[in-house]
């Protein structure tokens, strides 16, 4: 018998007023307040950069009216999961889990991949789930897990392409990231191993946080801006976030002979820049 219900109605029942920055870390070792004040300090054109993203993330979303399609639920859903990964990256950077950080920054690219998917020849597998993605099975509740994964649509892209796998590098238990990240002082004499060491290192803080306004960016972007004061404002922002990481030199990862290079890599701004290939 074929399934005449309907689908079910969409509805956004709560948005943020606003984003905040991570606070300083009350109750937290000694270590990890003086990382987020450091991170705070030396990076503070790209937090502030990043913040004025996520707060336009909010309005974008609240200037789409009241969502109704199936295209509405996806725009919602993968906007609001990135949201939540990009927010929580970023708390973990300025408390210096930077480890935990490539996880979720792997996470919110691939929910960046699926909404570009969803926006062109995979949106009609996405309406037809959707129709009856939420049913009863006797006194619970149904949800059709929809297994869906897309990398494809950031292959070629000039910034996300790039990122992608570098971050599938670093985020899997591949040998030498794992030294990288657990030792990242180590050389061919010595390697000194920090247990969870939470101290603040200028080197990644700066690929990090370089790599949040990156998606944010992105992320943004495929939210639909109609409101043409709000798209005035996105352009804005874009700039200058991008400006912020362009007026210093910074520690950023190239590609060379398909090994990664690490550039300008130190723990602090009186450390020597020194280079790093991983491959």
């Amino acid at each position: 018998m074929t399934d005449t219900s309907p689908p079910p109605k969409l509805a956004l029942l709560a948005l943020p007023e606003r984003y905040a920055l991570p606070g300083r870390p009350g109750s937290a070792p000694a270590s990890v307040v003086d990382c987020h004040r450091q991170t705070g300090f030396v990076l503070a054109a790209e937090l502030d950069a990043f913040a004025e993203l996520m707060g336009l993330h909010l309005d974008a979303v609240s200037s789409l009216g009241k969502p109704r399609t199936p295209a509405d639920a996806a725009t919602l859903t993968y906007t609001s999961r990135t949201y939540a990964l990009l927010a929580d990256t970023c708390r973990l950077m300025t408390y210096g889990s930077y480890s935990s950080c490539l996880p979720l920054i792997r996470s919110a690219l691939d929910c960046i991949a699926t909404r570009r998917a969803l926006a062109g020849a995979d949106a009609a597998d996405y309406e037809h789930w959707f129709a009856s993605a939420v049913s009863r099975d006797g006194t619970a509740t149904a949800i059709d897990l929809g297994r869906f994964h897309a990398s494809s649509p950031l292959i070629g892209d000039p910034i996300l392409d790039q990122l992608y796998r570098v971050i599938s590098d670093l985020a899997m238990p591949h040998f030498g990231s794992t030294l990288l990240l657990s030792a990242p002082e180590a050389d061919s004499v010595k390697i000194s191993a920090s247990f969870a060491d939470p101290s603040f290192h200028l080197g990644w803080a700066e690929l990090i946080s370089g790599w949040l306004l990156d998606l944010a960016i992105v992320s943004l972007t495929l939210v639909t801006v109609e409101n043409e004061a709000l798209q005035s404002k996105v352009e804005s922002a874009v700039k200058t976030a991008q400006e912020s990481m362009t007026s210093r030199p910074r520690c950023h990862i190239e590609e060379a002979d398909g090994r990664w290079v690490i550039q300008n890599y130190r723990r602090n701004n009186r450390g020597q820049p020194k280079r790093v290939i991983l491959g």
